[in-house]
C-alpha cells in the first residue's frame, strides 16, 4: 500500500496542506485529482485515509481532508509505536560500500521495514566512511520515497558511521538489556568454516516461542569481512552465518539476509 509521508499533523479543521516538492510528487508522480483518496502517514505516526479536496495549480498547493474510514488499511490508523508493538526491531549493521550501492541498500532495507541502519567502517570497506554525512537530505529523501512506495509503517533511521569496535559495543550494550531469547545477531560470512546456516542460527529462537524484541544483521562490503573482525563480532554475540547460495554482491547479501531472517521469524 502506497502512502504519503507528511512532516506535519492535521490542522484544527482536519485538513493538510501540501506544497513544494511534495506537491509535485502527489500531482505529477501519483497524478492525484480532486476526489482521489490517499493514505497519509502523519508526523505523529498515525496512518490516516484522506481525500483530495482542492488543488491550486497556480499556487502549487494541494489540500487533503480526513476520510471517515481507512478501508485499505483495515482501520488500523494507529501510531507507529502501537502498530508494531509486538514486532521485532530489525537493525542492519552495514560495512560502508561504494556510494551507489549504499543508496540501494538504504532503499531496500527501508522497504523491508528495518528500523535502524548503522554504517560501519571496516577493514575492507570504502575509505572515508566515517567522514560521510549519513544524515543528509539525500538519504532522508531516499528513505521517505522508499516508505511512500512500500507503505512501511517503520520510521527507518540512518545513523552515523561507527568503527567496528563501536558497532560491537553498541550491540553489546543494547542486547544486555534484554533476555537471551529476546535478541539475535547474525553476521553474514562468505566463508563456511565455523559458521551455521541461517535456519540453524534461528532454531533456538523459533522453538522457544518467546517474543524476539531486537534482531541485527551485520553485512560486509565488497571485500567481505576479515577473520579478525568475525572474532570481534562473535565475542559480543553475533553468530557467523554462511548463506548457501550463489556468490552475492554486498547489496544483494544485505537484502537476502534481511528477508531470510524476517521470513524465518
Amino acid at each position: 500500500m502506497r502512502q504519503y509521508i507528511s512532516q506535519k499533523n492535521l490542522d484544527a479543521q482536519g485538513l493538510l496542506t501540501i506544497i513544494g516538492k511534495d506537491y509535485r510528487y502527489l500531482r505529477n508522480v501519483l497524478r492525484l485529482s480532486v476526489g482521489d483518496m490517499i493514505h497519509v502517514r502523519l508526523a505523529d505516526g498515525t496512518l490516516q485515509a484522506m481525500t483530495v479536496c482542492m488543488i491550486d495549480e497556480k499556487g502549487k498547493k494541494i489540500t487533503l481532508q480526513v476520510c471517515d474510514t481507512l478501508e485499505a488499511d483495515g482501520g488500523e490508523n494507529q501510531p507507529e509505536e502501537t502498530e508494531s508493538i509486538e514486532s521485532t526491531e530489525f537493525m542492519l549493521f552495514m560495512a560502508v560500500p561504494k556510494s551507489s550501492k549504499f543508496d540501494l541498500i538504504v532503499r531496500q532495507a527501508t522497504e523491508c521495514g528495518v528500523s535502524r541502519i548503522i554504517p560501519v567502517q571496516t577493514e575492507f570497506s570504502q575509505d572515508g566512511g566515517e567522514k560521510m554525512n549519513f544524515r543528509s537530505q539525500r538519504f532522508e529523501r531516499i528513505i521517505k520515497e522508499a516508505r511512500q512506495q512500500s507503505g512501511s509503517p517503520v520510521n527507518t533511521q540512518l545513523e552515523d558511521c561507527l568503527s567496528l569496535g563501536e558497532a560491537a559495543s553498541l550491540w553489546k550494550s543494547e542486547s544486555e538489556l534484554l533476555a537471551e531469547s529476546e535478541s539475535l545477531a547474525l553476521v553474514l560470512y562468505e566463508r563456511n568454516d565455523s559458521t551455521v546456516t541461517i535456519f540453524e542460527a534461528t532454531d533456538k529462537i523459533r522453538s522457544s516461542g518467546s517474543g524476539l524484541k531486537k534482531a541485527a544483521i551485520f553485512c560486509g562490503s565488497e571485500g567481505g569481512i576479515s577473520p579478525g573482525e568475525i572474532e570481534i563480532l562473535r565475542a559480543v554475540g553475533f553468530v557467523p552465518v554462511h548463506l548457501k547460495t550463489n556468490i552475492l554482491r554486498c547489496e544483494t547479501a544485505a537484502l537476502y539476509g534481511i528477508a531470510s531472517l524476517q521470513s524465518l521469524l
